[in-house]
């Protein structure tokens, strides 16, 4: 049985005094017990939330880390070894924003992968289609894309210990949605690939939904089969929201 997931990313906001506001609302949440609940905040404000939410059941996870699994000469970069010892047992991976923006491709999110896991983080893969490939016809084949580079390049195995988030680059952040069954349909084509190479494996990964997840759709959206919690962005900076989001799941 698949424990539920779910993980709010912060990405690029919060101060001290907005960040400590959030960690007291997060304090106060009633969470379901089944559910395991994290949160990714910019790397700037890890300790404060790790120090905030000490005794709470909240795991705390980074946006990136580096392509080396230790320190170095990387300037500008955070060795995922250095995110464990700050506190940080996850770590979000291949984001479209990093992928779209920032010009990561597979073979850097390859190394980042491998490099997380090799420091004993949980990698939270994500995957997705931009609207225009959706469009085209073309989900599955660029889902099938990025999820196969790493099995390919590091095994299948690699997924015993990580999570897959499929985003649709179109409804993150757009107030769009995947449909249930359009979410449940490549949820179900990404544990299939996975099955094709190892049935346990693909019945043990989490596969998380991402976009534009709010307490208003994550009932019906987590009633699916193979979605095991959601990648939450905007609706996971209220604490309230969130905490709905996490009780829906837990149904």
């Amino acid at each position: 049985m698949r424990r539920p997931m779910v993980a709010g990313n912060w990405k690029m906001h919060g101060t001290r005094a907005s960040v400590a506001e959030l960690i007291n609302g997060l304090r106060h949440l009633a969470l379901p017990s089944g559910v395991e609940v994290a949160v990714f905040p910019p790397c700037l404000y890890i300790n404060q939330v790790i120090d905030g939410l000490e005794g709470k059941s909240i795991s705390v996870g980074a946006q990136n880390s580096a392509v080396e699994s230790v320190q170095g000469a990387l300037t500008g970069e955070i060795a995922p070894s250095q995110l464990v010892d700050a506190g940080c047992s996850l770590v979000l991976v291949g984001h479209s924003e990093r992928r779209q923006i920032m010009g990561e491709r597979d073979g850097t999110l390859i190394r980042k992968f491998a490099a997380a896991q090799a420091c004993g983080l949980t990698p939270v893969l994500c995957i997705g289609e931009t609207l225009e490939q959706r469009e085209a016809g073309k989900t599955l084949e660029v889902v099938g894309r990025q999820l196969g580079s790493i099995i390919e390049e590091l095994g299948v195995g690699a997924f015993a210990k990580a999570v897959i988030a499929y985003e649709p680059v179109w409804a993150i952040g757009t107030g769009l949605t995947a449909s249930p069954q359009q979410a449940q349909d490549v949820h179900a084509a990404i544990r299939a690939q996975l099955a094709a190479e190892n049935s346990e494996v693909a019945q043990g990964v989490r596969l998380l939904y991402g976009g534009s997840v709010k307490a208003a759709n994550a009932v019906e959206l987590f009633g699916m089969p193979d979605i095991d919690g959601g990648l939450i962005g905007g609706a996971s900076l209220n604490a309230d929201e969130f905490g709905a989001i996490c009780r829906a799941a837990g149904n």
